[in-house]
């Protein structure tokens, strides 16, 4: 098994399959006649599939092999996943020709000034490098060695497996959106009973000198939550005659980011707080004018948070950065009006924060439903020029603020673009409880026979395709989330109904290694190739009760 993966995972790294290029297309067409190659397939050459991945115009495919046990008849079902992309390759700078060529690679890279930790595993045979052979190129050729086990031993193997190699993972996860669908027709087809997902994909040290190796029973959600900040314009003479939404913004931002309140903790496991990825104004040329428009989108990390929370949290801080802002005002312009021997008046505005449902619902009252058309005639503009997801958001938050009769400063709270959902795995759930003891026996027993410090954990800390196997149970949260991201059905959707149909305990069993999307990015062997399949098919087994 070890050089069979070991072959394998040099083959599929030497393909490039950078996201969003058509070495996505090629990556699977190699995958498939890996596949097509083994006996099981031969005879079973309806049990191996290549699917068009829906609504994409790269024309990317999925690559779905069906493995039915013989032991014994059994509807139940494991759902195998991996990504076959991977991010593109400009941090090897003037290396770039051998970031697909593990044996090459290794040599070239001690040309460059490294730390001790990284020339230390250059120079063991212990170790490859590679763009991809990491995350998560070496996950996929675990799942295809495992796949090609238990054909060529499928007399003696209960259950079925369905493996899914998905495009796609490291931009919009298409691959997995259009796979949902394509699972619930073979679930028809065959009769399946799924009863888990497991994916393969990376698993790293957490912090410096880190030995664990972690089994993540579950996975982390993402949304992102966007503030349109609508201040008051004036001449920079008369400053204190409005409100500075850069001023706004900066308090917002100072209230929200990595404010630990705002992360979930759960079963001892904190998620992430939130983080900005954009604080920018929208004034678009120099003048003495302040500035009355902002916006800020956060990444927003979720164990259990849903939508629905997350804008009741998030309006709460902005309630609270806006007042900050006003009792400022009001406390500055006092002290100027005392130096300046002018009469002081306190400032008239008033902390207005809403939900971009909110707003609209007030608009479309007062323009009597005319807003629809409006919007309609935008949104054609936007997708025209094909802009960003995000951007093509604010500019419908901004078209109904302008039909909108209130013009004093105001916030207004609204989801961009992607959602990932988090998965909490609880053992009060059937299937939950079978994953998480499939798991935790899998692992007593690997602990007897390696020598490795291991750790169970309920939430996998990167986002990934595992979050489209299930939904949060309460559909108010999937409204809330619909509602207030602009474009919802239009430039992005999710295919609610299916993922809720599956709805499936997932977990991460992942090959260890470092420095993914670095040029350092790296694989060990030994535990990748040697420990890990035992590990995953104690888990299969278990889950099977074999």
């Amino acid at each position: 098994m070890r050089e069979y993966l070991i072959n394998l995972v040099k083959k599929l790294t030497a393909r490039s399959s950078i996201v969003g290029t058509e070495g996505e297309v090629e990556i699977a067409k190699v995958i498939y006649q890996e596949l097509k190659d083994f006996d099981y397939f031969k005879r079973n050459p309806e049990n191996l599939r290549i699917y068009d991945v829906r609504n994409d115009a790269l024309q990317r495919k999925n690559v779905i092999a069906v493995v039915r046990g013989e032991k014994e008849k059994t509807s139940d079902t494991v759902i195998l996943i991996g990504h076959m992309d991977t991010v593109g390759i400009e941090d090897y700078g003037n290396l770039k020709d051998y970031a697909f060529n593990p044996d090459e690679l290794k040599e070239k890279l001690l040309s460059k000034s490294l730390d001790e930790e990284t020339r230390e595993d250059i120079n063991s045979d212990d170790w490859l490098f590679g763009r991809g052979i990491f995350d998560m190129k070496a996950g996929i050729a675990v799942e295809i060695g495992l796949i090609k086990f238990i054909t060529e031993n499928v007399e003696s193997f209960k259950g079925n497996i369905v493996f899914l190699a998905l495009a796609d993972e490291e931009g919009n996860s298409k691959g997995v959106l259009s796979a949902v669908e394509d699972l619930l027709n073979l679930q028809k087809e065959y009769g399946f009973h799924y009863i888990a997902v497991l994916d393969t994909d990376y698993m790293a040290p957490r912090f410096a000198g880190d030995e664990k190796k972690y089994i993540y029973i579950g996975t982390v959600g993402k949304l992102l939550p966007c503030f349109y900040i609508y201040g008051r314009e004036t001449h920079v003479g008369q400053a204190f005659e409005g409100l500075d939404a850069n001023l706004l913004a900066s308090e917002i931002l100072k209230e929200v980011d990595l404010s630990f309140e705002l992360a979930d903790v759960v079963e001892n496991e904190a998620s992430l707080p939130p983080i900005s990825l954009a604080l920018k104004d929208l004034k678009k040329e120099y003048s003495v004018q302040t500035v009355n428009e902002a916006y800020i989108y956060l990444n927003y990390s979720t164990h259990i948070s849903t939508p629905d929370r997350v804008m009741e949290k998030l309006k709460e801080k902005a309630y609270k950065a806006f007042n900050n802002v006003i009792n400022k005002l009001n406390e500055e312009y006092e002290k100027y009006c005392r130096a300046a021997g002018l009469p002081f008046k306190k400032l008239p505005f008033e902390a207005k924060v809403l939900t971009f449902d909110e707003m609209y619902s007030e608009v479309k009252k007062e323009t009597g439903g005319r807003i629809d058309e409006i919007l309609s005639k935008k949104k054609k503009e936007l997708l025209e020029q094909a802009v960003d997801e995000r951007i093509y958001s604010l500019e419908i938050v901004r078209e109904v603020h302008k039909n909108w009769s209130y013009k004093m400063p105001s916030v207004v709270l609204y989801f961009s673009p992607p959602y990932y959902p988090h998965i909490y795995v609880k053992s009060e759930d059937e299937k939950g409880e079978r994953l998480i003891t499939a798991i935790k026996k899998a692992v007593e027993k690997v602990k007897l026979e390696y020598d490795y410090n291991f750790e169970v954990k309920k939430f996998y800390p990167y986002i990934s395709d595992l979050s489209y196997f299930a939904l949060p149970g309460e559909r108010e949260a999937i409204k809330v989330l619909t509602k207030n991201m602009p474009g919802y059905g239009e430039i992005y959707s999710l295919p609610v109904e299916s993922i809720q149909k599956l709805n499936l305990p997932v977990a991460n069993i992942g090959p260890f290694g470092k420095d993914a999307h670095k040029f350092t990015e790296r694989l060990n062997i030994t535990y990748s190739f040697e420990v890990l399949p035992e590990l995953i098919e104690l888990v299969i087994k278990n889950l099977f009760g074999n």
